[in-house]
């Protein structure tokens, strides 16, 4: 008769992987998840509620009537006349509100997509073809981040008049069909997410560079690309100093610029203003909404090794 084993499989304690010893931490115990404290849910309550305080008066105010806006203390409770507002915004003469929407969102996806295109396909370049000088201009691409916007508005602003671009979408687009930013942070995303071997493998299969682009290296920086994309189209969309430079006073505005013009004159309206603001900011909060998991997915991605 055999004598029994003295090795009898025992349950797993919790934290021990299969087959293997149990992780300690620093200290030599088992890591274990600690439940947050009611003052951890107080304060991420009450900066929750500061935070979204804005946004909510903005739309209270849009709701109300001269006399409400003007009262003190101000009101906190929305009223009914968003309507009437809105088509006060919607018809004025002086403001194309109408038309600037359309025009951010002809310009916002525009940028976006470019951006996504150009800015991936140099960070590929720079993250895994080998050529002549990649690391002195990939140093220049870097150091273009550190010079504010502000101080080439002129320039660009020579540039776009000589091109006759002045006045029209174009001088919005075409600045911001690459950004530094979106080809380091891309380049940065694919050199750790993108093996060498998967790429020389497709080499070694016959493929070409550009295939091993757009079947390698996409489907592999997914959520780079909606990282990207989500501050690209939240970025353009506010952009408001260049479109006011370029594009004021023509019938092509942005939305943020209309704003301004809604804002303009020796008696504002605040009701209008910032019933136009609301307005335009509800595509924005649509887009993080359904974007927003993928962009801290995309921000976390590679930040913890397990």
């Amino acid at each position: 008769m055999n004598a029994p084993s003295t090795t009898e499989a025992r349950p797993r304690k919790p934290g021990t992987p299969p087959g293997g010893r149990r992780r300690t931490g620093a200290y030599g115990r088992a890591p274990q998840d600690t439940p947050a404290g009611i003052g951890t849910y107080l304060f991420l309550a009450v900066t929750t509620l500061f935070a979204a305080f804005p946004l909510y008066w903005m739309f209270v105010i849009a709701t109300s009537t001269d006399e409400a806006t003007a009262q003190v203390p101000p009101a906190v409770v929305p009223g009914d006349q968003f309507l009437v507002n809105l088509n006060e915004v919607f018809t004025l003469q002086e403001v194309y509100f109408a038309a600037s929407l359309v025009n951010s969102v002809i310009v916002a996806t525009t940028v976006t997509a470019a951006v996504l295109f150009f800015c991936s396909l140099a960070g590929f370049a720079f993250a895994k073809l080998r050529f002549r000088g990649s690391r002195p201009l990939m140093l220049f691409v870097v150091l273009t981040l550190t010079v504010p916007n502000q101080l080439g508005v002129v320039a660009l602003y020579i540039v776009m008049g000589k091109l006759g671009w002045n006045g029209t979408l174009l001088a919005v687009i075409v600045p911001g069909l690459v950004t530094a930013f979106g080809v380091f942070y891309m380049r940065q995303f694919i050199v750790n997410s993108v093996p060498d071997e998967l790429v020389e493998a497709a080499r070694v299969d016959g493929a070409t560079t550009m295939r091993i682009y757009w079947s390698v290296v996409l489907p592999a920086i997914g959520p780079a690309l909606a990282v990207l994309g989500l501050l690209t189209f939240v970025a353009t969309w506010n952009d408001f100093q260049w479109p006011l430079i370029t594009l004021n006073g023509t019938d092509y505005p942005t939305s943020m610029v209309a704003i301004s013009d809604l804002a303009s004159g020796n008696y504002v309206i605040y009701r209008r203003v910032l019933a136009g603001a609301f307005v335009a900011t509800v595509p924005l909060l649509v887009v993080l909404v359904i974007g927003g998991r993928r962009i801290v997915r995309g921000i976390m991605e590679g930040a913890v090794k397990s």
